[in-house]
């Protein structure tokens, strides 16, 4: 007996090159289970993964969109303080001179 290949043993790999199955004498056509693969299923689960391996990356970008925020506001804190510590040494300043003043129309 000289068989080209079996069901366990198949010839190749390759499913295209294999002979079609015929369909079984002892069941009756149109019994078999429809296949539920579907192309909606299968873009779906194409979908489900590729969401799946953008979430690190929307991780990421959520983590440093709150990163800039925080140095923005510390950058804003910083000016703020600085401001105030040049306004007060004006008014130093500004107080210094007008003792001065008055200081020479005294004199």
């Amino acid at each position: 007996m000289n068989t080209l290949g079996t069901i366990d043993r198949p010839l190749t790999h390759d499913p295209k090159k294999q002979a079609p199955m015929k369909p079984s004498t002892h069941e009756p056509a149109g019994s078999a289970i429809p296949d539920s693969t579907t192309a909606g299923a299968t873009d779906s689960r194409q979908k489900r993964t590729r969401e799946m391996q953008l979430i690190p990356e929307a991780l990421a970008r959520a983590h440093m969109h709150d990163r800039l925020q925080e140095a923005e506001q510390e950058r804003r804190a910083m000016r703020l303080a600085t401001a105030r510590r040049m306004q007060r040494r004006a008014e130093r300043a500004s107080m210094r001179a007008r003792r001065a003043l008055a200081m020479a129309v005294m004199q």
